[in-house]
């Protein structure tokens, strides 16, 4: 009883604070645990809302001479309150709801995703809020939540531009918000079978069954374990269990193709109508999935191609209603067609592909590009790299429509994750309903078969579908395995440790390891420092990270190959020859040294960009200021003005005493190191030295932070910044990048690991951003780095690159090879919308692409969300969709104009012997191009040329002929 009072006290206490302070996630936790026990939920009272806009009692009807009036609750006020304070919108009745509010188009549609997320929460938790409210008479009218969906609807569809923009929400949307269609009877299975499971949970394997492979058989399966189990359950079980045998019975009935009809009715003498009707006609008596199928499919896409043809949204909606029946026949018949032979399996991936496609789980510019054909009927054999192509293109479609319901809806999830953990499984449910879970099972056998073939075998563990995981890059590790099946940023890596992530951190600490199941994209930092180290990198799917949990925390050998072929394996299993790779070594074998012999610390002036070029890399100035200098003497119109703030006022700053210490800050950072090697000699572990040096670090940063900057300095910064930029400090908004001379190394890439302060306007921000710029390489993550791989970790300096913001449209990096297949002639490209694109790890939009014509599209962009940057300073969030492709014919054009002409010039330019890659940050702003770095592209060189990584890549042979009658299994 006491706890109750206080949670009440805490919710009313939040009311009492007025609307403006944001609650907590834990304050809302306790919210939702009050409405659950509450018989009335999230609702206060019951009102009858009269069209006069007046309110009235329960046993009160509006008069017939103000019209007829609406039934429904109230909301609590806490849960007003929530919705003002952090724009979370808890049990919303749609028939109290504005249409426009709910579209929510000003906050990425929160509120129309936030209904469907507390649809699914509700089935899988007994009501979740409404857990006693379920049984609150009156609260909410289906009829009147219906009637408020086809309105809603009719307003939404008569845009174009929702359609062409959204067509994937909206269509998810018709799922769970009413409007007289069908229920979603797929979802409710699931959510039932996770409920029995959850309480009993000897019905788990049957559960995993019905998530992963869900078919008619199912239903025996369900009533045979009731049998066995009869004298186990309680009757609230077996009731629960009935009701999802009566669930799965209703949804496998076999579709009257005919009845179709009715969903037809206002398009009858229209094209697409035609369409709708030969295909009733056709297969009215269908039967056989494999015939049933591909017709489905094909008028998915039709429907899909054509809708904006239909101008009338009531005839839109129908169409979109038809859409979701047709998608639900290929999902119930998918797993009675099963192909004996290649061309059957090839088949039937193409017209599950195309379903894919045309119920909007990607995009039609992507479905294109993603060239999925049946064999033609005069072609009796593939060859297994022509095969391996259609591989690809597959399992790039598997993981492009998983990515499009996470692009939708992973920031909603997190939201409500943070104070609701069950939220986390609706994106697993989403996926699982969907036709791209049969899609990836297929394209998993088709995987295995090609294995087979070529002898490219993974070998992870004992798990299913292990044709999914892909080699990214090739090195091996040892170390304990970790699982991570939620957001990777709030966890603390260890650099022993081998970690598989739904996504890679943007700002990951070193690892031995680690695998991705959204890899982001393959210029990112976090990829580049991968590559650059030698780290074993691999994507694999959302099904392989779950069958992985179970060996988390245990001791794993894993490694890539040079050709992409992945093997995990327990310590047990190790050969010899595996663990001799990890035979202690000297401290300093394969270290490096930053080279100081030339640096110019009496440099102590600001510097004109126009004024270094790339022979002043590593003395005045690190490689991104001495690059772009070279940049703006090659192509003066591609690159802005800029500031170079050398190594040497960094050092005369350095010199100055510490506050409260009677030391330089110099001399604190060398007596810290000499300290730590001291310490070493006396057989103080490396544990304990790194301890000992982050705490050191973080009272330096600290002051550094604080620093007091020269009246000379200031006075000259102003003075160039009005010479160079053309206004005075503080009326330009730009970057400030750190430079450091650990950077870009023949055999190290100090890529992302220090501080850019974006789009700064205000003066006293871009003091205090220097300060925070050259306190940045002594944060924990890149000290780690550098102590890992350097000799000389405190001869680090950094310089500044200070340079006007251009708010580009989109922007991203250009490497001059291609990565994907390791060819030195092509060029990849990762694009993504707004600022600062596909350097931290957003999912961009990648292409590799041929310098004498020709390219591939590689993957989509999939942020929602992107950076903008504004006339007065910061970043603004934008909105993205992803109904067309970021790069234009011109921009590639121009891109591989450039790539041609940095390979040719810019080692005579800079009178360097350097033949490898170039990585080159870019980006358009009204379809013009401006260049932003360029540095080597450093790959490890040991880790592509090991013997063991060798002998465990098998030799491929691409021209072998494949018989397409060939049995698959």
């Amino acid at each position: 009883m006491k706890k109750l009072v206080l949670i009440s006290l805490v919710i009313v206490g939040f009311i009492l604070k007025g609307f403006s302070q944001k609650v907590s996630n834990e304050a809302i936790t306790q919210q939702i645990i009050q409405y659950k026990k509450d018989v009335r939920g999230p609702y206060k009272d019951i009102r009858w809302f009269c069209t006069d806009g007046s309110i009235r009692q329960p046993k009160d009807p509006c008069p017939d001479n103000i019209g007829p009036g609406v039934q429904h609750a109230r909301y609590k006020d806490a849960v007003v309150s929530l919705g003002k304070t952090n724009h979370i919108y808890l049990g919303q009745i749609l028939a109290y709801t504005d249409k426009n509010e709910f579209w929510d188009a000003d906050n990425n549609h929160s509120r129309l995703k936030q209904y469907q997320l507390d649809k699914y929460l509700r089935a899988v938790d007994n009501g979740w809020i409404n857990e006693k409210g379920q049984f609150y008479r009156g609260a909410i009218q289906s009829e009147d939540e219906a009637n408020w969906g086809i309105d809603f609807y009719k307003w939404l569809l008569a845009k174009d531009e929702n359609i062409e923009k959204h067509y994937f929400l909206i269509r998810q949307s018709l799922k769970d918000i009413p409007h007289n269609g069908d229920d979603n009877l797929s979802q409710l299975i699931r959510s039932q079978s996770k409920v029995i499971s959850d309480e009993f949970i000897q019905f788990m394997d049957l559960r995993v069954k019905i998530h992963s492979q869900p078919e008619a058989s199912d239903i025996e399966k369900v009533i045979a374990f009731k049998s066995k189990y009869g004298t186990q359950l309680s009757s609230n079980h077996k009731n629960k269990i009935d009701e999802l045998v009566n669930t799965m019975q209703k949804f496998y009935k076999p579709i009257d193709i005919k009845s179709l009809v009715n969903k037809s009715s206002l398009f009858k003498n229209t094209p697409i109508g035609e369409k709708i009707s030969s295909y009733i006609a056709t297969n009215s008596s269908e039967t056989k999935a494999s015939t049933l199928i591909p017709e489905t499919a094909e008028l998915l896409m039709a429907i899909r191609e054509s809708i904006l043809d239909e101008k009338r949204p009531l005839a839109r909606l129908q169409l979109l209603d038809l859409s979701l029946k047709l998608e639900e026949i290929v999902f119930k018949t998918s797993p009675e067609w099963e192909p004996e032979n290649l061309q059957q399996m090839l088949t039937k991936i193409c017209y599950l592909g195309m379903a894919t496609a045309g119920s909007g789980y990607i995009e039609l510019s992507e479905w294109d590009q993603i060239n999925l054909k049946t064999p033609s009927e005069n072609e009796a054999s593939l060859s297994l790299e022509a095969l391996t192509n259609v591989l690809e293109n597959a399992r790039s479609l598997v993981e492009w429509s998983s990515s499009m319901v996470k692009a939708n809806y992973q920031n909603t999830v997190d939201l409500y994750t943070d104070f609701e953990p069950k939220a986390y499984g609706f994106i697993d449910d989403k996926i699982r309903g969907s036709i791209a879970l049969y899609l990836g099972e297929n394209v998993g056998k088709l995987g295995d078969f090609i294995a087979k073939e070529s002898a490219l075998t993974n070998k992870v563990m004992d798990i299913p579908n292990q044709s999914s995981f892909r080699g990214l890059n090739p090195g091996y590790a040892f170390g304990e395995l970790v699982v991570v099946d939620g957001s990777p940023d709030d966890i603390e890596v260890d650099s022993d440790n081998i970690y598989v992530f739904q996504r890679p951190p943007a700002d990951l600490k070193p690892v031995a390891g680690i695998a991705t199941v959204s890899e982001g994209n393959m210029v990112s930092h976090v990829q580049l420092l991968a590559r650059n180290l030698g780290i074993p990198n691999a994507a694999l799917s959302d099904e392989n990270l779950k069958s992985l949990k179970k060996y988390n925390g245990q001791k794993v050998f894993y490694a890539v190959s040079n050709k992409g072929n992945v093997i995990l394996k327990s310590e047990s299993n190790m050969t010899e020859t595996e663990r001799l790779l990890f035979v202690k070594k000297e401290r300093n074998e394969e270290k490096i040294e930053v080279p100081i012999k030339s640096i110019r610390l009496t440099e102590t002036n600001i510097l004109n960009l126009r004024d270094v070029d790339a022979s002043d890399s590593g003395k005045l100035c690190g490689p991104k200021a001495a690059n772009l200098g070279q940049l703006k003497k090659m192509f003066p119109d591609k690159v802005v003005e800029g500031l170079v703030i050398p190594f040497g006022i960094f050092k005369e700053h350095m010199n100055q005493n510490m506050p409260n210490n009677d030391i330089s800050y110099w001399t604190f950072l060398n007596v810290m190191f000499a300290k730590a090697e001291r310490l070493r000699n006396e057989g103080v572990s490396e544990a304990e030295v790194e301890s000992y040096q982050l705490q050191e670090l973080e009272k330096l940063r600290a002051a550094i932070k604080e620093i007091t900057l020269k009246p000379e300095f200031i006075e000259q910064l102003e003075s160039d910044f009005k010479n160079i930029l053309g206004k005075e400090l503080g009326e330009v908004p730009v970057f400030l990048r750190s430079d450091t001379n650990m950077e870009d190394l023949k055999d190290f890439t100090g890529a992302g690991l220090n501080l850019t302060i974006f789009n700064v306007a205000d003066k006293d921000k871009i003091l205090d951003g220097i300060k925070a710029v050259w306190a940045s390489p002594y944060t924990e993550r890149s000290f780690k780095w550098r102590q890992k791989y350097l000799l000389n970790p405190e001869n680090v300096f950094p310089s500044i690159l200070v340079i006007p913001s251009v708010d580009v449209d989109y922007s991203g990096v250009l490497i001059t090879k291609g990565i994907s297949n390791g060819n030195e002639d092509d060029l990849t490209v990762a694009i993504s919308r707004g600022a600062g694109g596909a350097v931290d790890g957003q999912s961009a939009e990648t292409y590799l692409i041929k310098l004498n014509g020709g390219m591939q599209f590689l993957a989509p962009a999939r942020e929602s969300l992107y950076n903008s940057l504004p006339a007065t300073g910061g970043i603004q969030k934008k909105q993205a969709t992803f109904e067309k492709p970021i790069l234009n014919q011109q921009n590639i054009n121009e891109i591989r104009a450039l790539a041609k002409t940095i390979r040719k010039t810019l080692p005579k330019e800079t009178h360097s012997d350097y033949e490898g890659a170039y990585d080159v940050e870019l980006g358009f702003k009204d379809n013009k191009l401006w260049l932003f770095q360029i540095r080597p592209f450093v790959e490890n060189k040991k880790a592509l040329s090991s013997e063991y990584l060798e002998s465990i890549t098998p030799i491929i042979d691409k021209n072998k002929v494949i018989s397409l009658s060939k049995k698959i299994n």
